[in-house]
């Protein structure tokens, strides 16, 4: 996160400050059926760059939601009702039960898109057109790293999914860049992850992924030094750069390494 130390500390102040508000709107829609808030991605990770970096929340219920609380939670924390501090919100809300279970299966109550930056959209169902390999792969990082706002450890609230199970969504995360994405910086960062997760099962902030392959000498050092430049306002990398890297990096995820 850039800026100056005061700086950082009162735009901590301020994701906090709204982190709080958001989970005592859920408190006040959900009652007793709320399990749990749960803070993800960079936030989670020691990564977030205020002004930058999207919030990713997960909420956590008894059961399943009628539409009338679907929407009376959208309600509730959309932008215009609650102004996220962040480049947008992403959030999921899972019942207990999917949030425990121990597959990629695509089951949530509300999928929630808001904010200054980010095109808003609520989903009360899946739809394929966003891709279903990011929500089992956000639990897996959930369960690891979610700093809880309200609630039990992630740890004991998100299931473990077996390697085998998920090895093939995290490689279905890369496919998805051909052609749903330009290839660049954020193509790059997102293999090195995967590898990393693949190699060692830890899942790690991209930038931290990047160095940890700089420094075990995994993929290309000059495609991965370029990503993180241009992560930090250097040029774009080639899109063929790109193209390449990910592509050698998916093999050995296909292969099941």
């Amino acid at each position: 996160m850039g800026g100056s130390e005061a700086e950082r500390r009162g735009s901590r102040a301020q994701v906090d400050a709204y982190l709080a508000e958001l989970a005592g709107r859920a408190r006040s829609v959900l009652d007793e059926r709320l399990v749990g808030v749960y803070a993800g991605g960079s936030l989670a990770l020691g990564a977030y760059e205020h002004g930058r970096s999207d919030l990713d929340v997960a909420v956590v219920v008894d059961g399943r939601l009628e539409r009338s609380v679907k929407e009376e939670l959208v309600a509730a924390w959309r932008h215009e009702s609650l102004p996220c501090p962040a480049r947008g919100l992403e959030l999921v809300v899972y019942s207990r039960a999917a949030a425990a279970a121990p597959t990629t299966d695509v089951d949530f109550e509300l999928n929630l898109n808001t904010g200054r930056e980010m095109t808003f959209r609520a989903d009360m169902a899946f739809d394929p057109s966003i891709g279903g390999h990011w929500f089992p792969i956000d639990r897996a990082i959930l369960r690891q790293h979610a700093l809880s706002i309200v609630g039990p450890a992630a740890s004991e609230v998100f299931g473990e999914i077996p390697r085998d199970v998920l090895l093939p969504v995290v490689a279905e995360s890369l496919r998805w860049h051909e052609a749903s994405e330009p290839w660049g910086d954020n193509s790059v960062l997102n293999a090195c992850r995967a590898l990393r997760w693949a190699r060692t099962g830890k899942w790690t902030s991209k930038p931290d992924a990047a160095a940890w392959a700089l420094e075990q000498g995994v993929g290309d050092p000059t495609t991965i030094a370029a990503a993180l430049a241009a992560r930090t306002g250097a040029r774009p990398i080639a899109p063929a750069d790109a193209v390449a890297f990910v592509r050698a990096a998916l093999a050995p995820l296909e292969q099941g390494i």
